[in-house]
């Protein structure tokens, strides 16, 4: 319980930052499972450009490091690409 004004108020924004924070984290795992379901390939180039969005949104608030955001959208990019390829050697 604080004791002050000042403390008070402390108090209520950091609630309202963790629950906006959490919401963000949330979306960009809801995306980062997306990209991994069974949809087709397709439909996941077109999401990857979301995903990169909300990635570069949060990193610019400070909800994540910008070297995360980086990383993740590395090892995003690098799935779709090794996605893009496999059916191709199949093929041949």
């Amino acid at each position: 319980m604080p004791n002050t004004k000042q403390c008070a108020k402390r108090l209520r924004q950091d609630t309202k930052r963790q629950a906006r924070n959490n919401y963000v984290k949330k979306t960009i795992k809801t995306l980062s499972k997306k990209m991994k379901s069974d949809i087709p390939v397709e439909e996941k180039t077109e999401l990857i450009n979301r995903v990169y969005s909300e990635l570069d949104k949060a990193a610019k608030k400070g909800v994540i490091h910008k070297r995360t955001a980086s990383r993740r959208k590395s090892r995003i990019a690098s799935y779709l690409n090794k996605l893009k390829e496999t059916p191709a050697t199949e093929n041949q």
